[in-house]
C-alpha cells in the first residue's frame, strides 16, 4: 500500500508540474506539450515489447531449448492468472533480466545467458517472480504515462528558454511570460524537476515488484540473493546497453561504470536496501 500510495503521488506530481509550468504561459502551451509527449511516448509504449527486445539483440527461444525457464515462467503465470509471455533470451553474460509489454497479453520476458549460468533454480525463480509482477502491476503503462507528461514538460520548458533568450514573451490573457532570467532558470530546472520525479517513481515501482514477487513465490529470500549476485557481477562483466533502456532491468546493467554520487538519481534503488526489505518478509507457510 504505502509503494502504491507513492506511485499515485509521484504521478500527481508530475502532472502538477506540468499544470505549474503550463500556467506561466497559458494553457495551450501545457495542452501542446502533453499532446506532444503522449504521441511519442504512446508510440513508444505501443511498441515497447519489440523496441526493448531488439535494443537487447534478444531472441525467442522455444520450451525445448529452454525448459527451466518455461517451467518457472509458466508456473508463476498461472500462479498470477495471467497468460504465458513471449520468453527471449540475450547473448549478454552479465547476469540480468527484464519485462516488457503494454499489458500483460501482449509481455515478454527476457533473461541474458549470464543469469542463466549463475543462479540456482530458486534464485532464478525469486527473479522471473519480480518480472512477472511488473507486467502484472502494470509497470509499463505507469513508466509510459510519467514519461509522456516529462517530456511534455521539457517541450514546455524549451519554449520558456528561448522566450527568455529572445524576448518572445509579452504579458497578456493568453501568455503571461515573465522576468527572462526567471524562465530560464524554469526552463534548466522544470525537466530536471521531471527526471528526479520519474526516477523516484521507476525505484517505487521496483520495491513493488520486489515485494509482489517475493509475495508470489511465498518467500523474499531467493530473489534477495539473486540481486546480491547479479550486483556483484555486473560491477565486474560490461554490458552495452542504451541507458534509455537500462531501468528496465532488474539491477542496472551499467553499474560497473557509473558514478552514484546520491540515491537521488539513481533509477533502480540500492540493491542492499532492497535485500534488507526482502530478507525482513517472513516467509509464507
Amino acid at each position: 500500500m504505502k509503494n502504491t500510495f507513492k506511485t499515485y503521488v509521484l504521478l500527481a506530481g508530475i502532472g502538477g508540474l506540468l499544470v505549474l509550468i503550463g500556467s506561466f504561459f497559458g494553457r495551450s502551451f501545457a495542452l501542446l506539450g502533453l499532446v506532444i509527449g503522449l504521441v511519442f511516448v504512446g508510440a513508444s509504449y505501443w511498441f515497447s515489447d519489440k523496441i526493448a527486445i531488439r535494443a537487447a539483440r534478444a531472441e525467442p527461444v522455444t520450451e525445448q531449448q529452454a525448459p527451466q525457464l518455461y517451467r518457472i515462467v509458466r508456473e508463476l503465470t498461472a500462479a498470477q492468472g495471467l497468460p504465458m509471455p513471449k520468453i527471449y533470451v540475450t547473448p549478454d553474460m552479465q547476469p540480468n533480466a527484464f519485462a516488457t509489454g503494454r499489458n500483460p497479453e501482449h509481455a515478454a520476458v527476457a533473461c541474458t545467458r549470464g543469469i542463466l549460468q549463475l543462479l540456482s533454480d530458486d534464485e532464478l525463480r525469486g527473479v522471473l517472480a519480480h518480472e512477472i509482477s511488473h507486467v502484472g502491476n502494470r509497470d509499463i503503462l505507469i513508466g509510459s504515462v510519467a514519461a509522456a507528461v516529462a517530456m511534455g514538460i521539457t517541450f514546455i520548458a524549451r519554449i520558456a528558454m528561448w522566450g527568455a533568450m529572445f524576448g518572445g514573451f509579452s504579458r497578456d490573457d493568453d501568455n503571461r511570460g515573465g522576468n527572462p532570467l526567471a524562465l530560464l532558470l524554469l526552463a534548466i530546472l522544470a525537466p530536471l524537476a521531471a527526471a528526479l520525479l520519474q526516477m523516484a517513481l521507476s525505484r517505487s515501482r521496483e520495491f513493488e515488484a520486489d515485494r509482489s514477487g517475493a509475495g508470489l513465490i511465498g518467500d523474499g529470500e531467493p530473489l534477495a540473493r539473486a540481486l546480491v549476485k547479479i550486483e556483484s557481477a555486473a560491477r565486474q562483466i560490461p554490458m552495452e546497453v542504451d541507458p534509455a533502456h537500462a531501468t528496465a532491468y532488474i539491477v542496472n546493467p551499467l553499474t560497473g561504470r557509473q558514478a552514484n554520487f546520491a540515491n537521488l538519481f539513481r533509477t533502480h534503488p540500492p540493491t542492499e536496501e532492497r535485500v534488507a526489505r526482502l530478507r525482513s518478509m517472513a516467509p509464507s507457510r
